[in-house]
């Protein structure tokens, strides 16, 4: 991989800004699962492997209005999780580099785990929402608030919530995350778009931007369109997978690793 990364540092040393875009393959290094496969949820929840629900049947909206015991069981266990988690230091040589820029830094990430803010980074465009953040399940209002105060309890043998559930400030009933999960017709935006507003601000008033891409698979490729979409002007873009590291049509370095790897590497 020697020219791949000498061709990565030298476009991160002469980028004037530095666009991150990760999937959550980014926080793998710092311990998180990536549910990649049915196996791979199985691992990481064997309660789930018993009931033999997949990672996209648990995280069903569906599951909140019909048996939000369980819904909140497993969005609670993710929630204590990833407020538990450090950031690895991958985290912190992107910051820093992307700090040196005259543009300044920016992230775009389909996760909604909140490990860029942890890590330092201000203005990040979470596409798939927050689970830090909550909406009103049945919609009384739009509104998005922080999920600071909540702490939910668990039955880890079950991985099932026990009341009292996280409630709507504003008329009592049950709270969700707000993040897009599959199938998912109520998710409000509106926090998220406001992110992407300020992201698109920020790209078009930096046309020397270099994209380092970071974990982003294929089977829900949001991420890796945006990269591909951000770096199509001038192809600066740095692709960094351990399994999926193909760049389309040579428009890119591709490094086939992981993220704490190859960033060590680099600096």
């Amino acid at each position: 991989m020697s020219d791949e990364l000498a061709g990565a540092a030298e476009l991160i040393h002469g980028a004037g800004a530095l666009l991150v875009c990760a999937g959550a393959g980014m926080g793998v290094d710092s311990g998180l699962p990536d549910f990649r496969g049915s196996e791979g949820f199985w691992r990481a929840y064997p309660p789930y492997a018993g009931l033999g629900l997949r990672f996209e049947e648990v995280a069903d909206p569906r599951h909140f209005a019909e048996d939000p015991e369980l819904a909140w069981g497993f969005y609670g266990h993710r929630l204590a999780l990833y407020r538990a988690t450090v950031p690895h230091r991958g985290f912190g040589l992107l910051l820093e580099w992307g700090r040196a820029k005259p543009g300044g830094v920016r992230v775009f990430t389909s996760n909604v785990d909140g490990q860029f803010q942890v890590a330092g980074f201000g203005e990040v465009a979470e596409a798939h929402g927050s689970i830090h953040h909550l909406q009103c399940l049945a919609g009384c209002t739009r509104e998005i608030w922080p999920a600071d105060d909540v702490v939910v309890d668990l039955d880890e043998t079950t991985m099932r919530a026990r009341p009292p559930l996280p409630a709507c400030p504003r008329c009592g009933g049950l709270a969700r995350p707000n993040i897009l999960m599959f199938g998912d017709g109520d998710w409000v935006p509106d926090r998220s778009q406001a992110q992407l507003d300020e992201l698109t601000a920020w790209r078009r008033a930096h046309r020397d931007l270099v994209v380092v891409e970071l974990g982003a698979g294929q089977a829900v490729p949001t991420v890796r369109r945006y990269a591909e979409l951000a770096s199509a002007a001038n192809g600066a873009l740095i692709r960094i997978n351990p399994r999926e590291p193909h760049v389309r049509h040579g428009r890119g370095i591709s490094i086939p690793a992981g993220a704490l790897e190859t960033l060590t590497k680099l600096a």
